[in-house]
């Protein structure tokens, strides 16, 4: 299997990413791997293929996630054909790319969806994170599994909402890794307009009724292809917990991850998430969930794995890259 890692920009990337690791594990597997940048792809002016300035991505025996990323950065980029690739795979942070380079934010599902369009297999789907990557994606699944919610950008209606949910988190639409998020407790929050106009500053905002246990933080579960990861009987989750007076569990601003064992109610967000995940060919995603609600979905470039590998001695990567070979040979 021939596969590219699309990446916000090679020279920035870290080894401790997913992507290093679903790289890792794609070279493992014997797998030409290749990594390539928001910046790095050319259509070309006569023969309309697409290419890419690739570096390949190939892990050594003695390598550690450090030299491999390394080496990665520090070789010559080749000149590929994309549309000779078997699998794509998008993990560029467009949310990161809206305020400093806007011109690269659309650039991921543009170019999967050609490369889509010519055979090779995208993931995840192209159309599809172009809504995911708002919370407005929330909206398509089951009432039942979502918290109460709000979009909009009138600062009254945001203030009447709190009047009438209580306790709730106000945050940007298209936002993540926790910038300007805000807990709520009531309409009498002395610094409800301070926080209103700090989310507004970034578009629409989306105000979510407070669930009951989302002080001691979230759970992330990984799903692939619409089911709860598993590795060897063990599930691929976690606990997000905060740390000191802040309530946002993002490990970004330094929330830390405990092991967990699902529970039945939290299994049972996902088997009601299963079936429109595939559908919209969402192949590999991180759910945030608190108690019996889904509170956030990670489709561009879910992070994590490096807790799962901490936390339980495991690499999903080997998993996911089995479930992506057996996508790309049922289409062929």
């Amino acid at each position: 299997m021939r596969i590219a890692f699309f990446v916000k920009d090679v020279a920035t990337e870290i080894d401790e990413y997913a992507t290093t690791r679903l790289a890792r594990a794609a070279s493992q597997a014997g797998h030409e791997a290749w990594y390539i940048g928001v910046g790095d792809v050319e259509l070309g002016d006569t023969d309309g293929r697409l290419w890419g300035r690739a570096r390949r991505a190939d892990f050594g025996a003695d390598d550690t996630l450090a030299s491999y990323m390394e080496r990665i950065k520090e070789s010559e980029p080749e000149r590929i054909v994309l549309d000779d690739l078997d699998a794509f795979f998008l993990r560029n942070e467009s949310i990161d790319d809206l305020q400093e380079r806007p011109w690269a934010s659309p650039m991921g599902p543009v170019f999967g969806q050609m490369l889509k369009a010519r055979g090779v297999t995208v993931v995840n789907d192209p159309m599809s994170i172009i809504r995911a990557t708002s919370k407005l994606y929330l909206e398509e699944f089951p009432e039942k599994i979502r918290p109460r919610s709000l979009v909009t950008r009138d600062p009254e209606a945001i203030k009447a909402f709190v009047e009438r949910v209580g306790h709730s988190v106000v945050k940007p639409l298209y936002g993540g890794k926790g910038r300007n998020v805000f807990m709520i407790e009531d309409e009498n929050e002395t610094n409800l307009a301070q926080m209103t106009e700090a989310v507004l500053e970034d578009g629409y905002a989306i105000v979510q009724e407070f669930i009951d246990g989302g002080e001691n933080g979230d759970v992330r579960i990984f799903v692939l292809n619409g089911e709860v990861l598993q590795q060897d009987g063990k599930l691929a989750a976690f606990r997000r917990v905060p740390t000191g007076n802040d309530p946002r569990a993002n490990i970004s601003v330094g929330g830390r991850s405990v092991p967990i064992e699902p529970d039945a109610v939290e299994l049972t967000v996902v088997e009601a998430m299963r079936d429109k995940l595939r559908a919209d060919g969402m192949f590999f995603v991180g759910i945030d969930v608190i108690g019996d609600k889904i509170v956030e979905i990670n489709a561009e470039s879910p992070g994590g794995m490096q807790s799962i590998e901490r936390l339980y001695d495991m690499d999903i990567g080997t998993t996911v890259t089995k479930a992506l070979e057996e996508r790309v040979r049922s289409k062929s």
